[in-house]
């Protein structure tokens, strides 16, 4: 298993193959983990053992599929089943588009068996924002010839750097009250017998964006549905089915090329690209990388599945 080096916010590439897996490549599905959070963004056949294989545990707290093609979700019972067996009793919620709530009655159905926590659907629609604690989901459209969404994940911003010369000359001495400066709350000090408040502003910068990551899921470029919402993203994991040479069955079977993952990602001036859903055509993916290097500058992932990528804080 091969490991980026990064920070805290963790992409594990469980499957990257399109339609069909292959002996290398298992079928769609992205964990990302997020301190003690995980999602899963769709869940192709065999997800489970991808699981098992890169030692990340079977804990998620929402399924969001892209789209209802068999590919992308049947992996879903299986991994039910299994988190029933672990004695898992927390809900689960499988977000999606259009029948999501037909869909999760017909899974948990197949399952044939009491599971021993509860199942919720999640009917999401292009333009939903959902905020949560610490960060937010935003749905956009996709463009694959049925309903198809894909998710933006966010952090909330971040405090900005904490000057700790300032704060040593303002008479604060290195310790507890740091940290709590750090964490936004005043402390009064008392110098030459006078008291006197520091505020937070005082000793810190300007607040510091958090961290993005965009799933497209299966569709042709949508760069209209990301121009706004998805600028300056950390990391983009688009589709690239197919390399420059097949454009007009990318078009035929309503995918993208790696030319045109590539397009997209300098856009939306997006920090990395990561190219997903390989169609099994392809042995290697050389191809790919070269053409999305034709617009992107920035750095390009070919992942191999169960390659983990840190994604790191930024610098600003």
């Amino acid at each position: 298993m091969e490991i980026i080096a990064g920070e805290t916010l963790q992409i594990f590439f469980l499957g990257t193959s399109g339609a069909l897996p292959t002996i290398s490549r298992n079928l769609p599905c992205i964990l990302l983990k997020w301190g003690s959070h995980d999602f899963i963004f769709d869940c192709g056949e065999g997800s489970q053992r991808q699981m098992m294989k890169a030692r990340a545990g079977f804990s998620p707290e929402v399924i969001y599929i892209s789209h209802w093609h068999a590919d992308h979700f049947l992996g879903i019972i299986g991994l039910l089943q299994t988190m029933s067996f672990n004695g898992r009793v927390r809900p689960l919620t499988i977000a999606g588009p259009d029948c999501v709530h037909e869909m999760v009655t017909d899974i948990t159905d197949l399952c044939r068996t009491r599971l021993g926590f509860p199942v919720e659907s999640l009917k999401v629609r292009a333009g939903d924002l959902f905020i949560h604690e610490g960060y937010s989901i935003h749905v956009f459209g996709a463009d694959h010839g049925i309903p198809g969404v894909g998710y933006i994940f966010e952090e909330n911003m971040r405090p900005g750097r904490f000057n700790r010369e300032r704060a040593i000359e303002l008479g604060i001495r290195p310790g507890p009250l740091f940290s709590k400066l750090q964490r936004g709350s005043p402390v009064t000090i008392t110098t030459d017998g006078e008291e006197k408040t520091i505020t937070p502003e005082m000793v810190m910068g300007p607040m510091r964006p958090g961290r993005k990551v965009i799933y497209t899921g299966d569709t042709r470029p949508v760069l209209s549905e990301l121009a706004d919402i998805g600028e300056d993203a950390d990391l983009l994991i688009h589709d690239a089915t197919f390399d420059h040479k097949e454009m007009e069955r990318a078009k035929e079977f309503m995918h993208a090329t790696a030319y045109e993952a590539g397009m997209v990602a300098q856009t939306i001036k997006a920090r990395r690209l990561a190219l997903f859903h390989f169609s099994t055509r392809y042995t290697s993916t050389e191809a790919h990388v070269a053409d999305a290097k034709v617009h992107f500058t920035g750095e390009i992932l070919a992942p191999d599945d169960l390659t983990v990528f840190d994604v790191p804080f930024r610098d600003d």
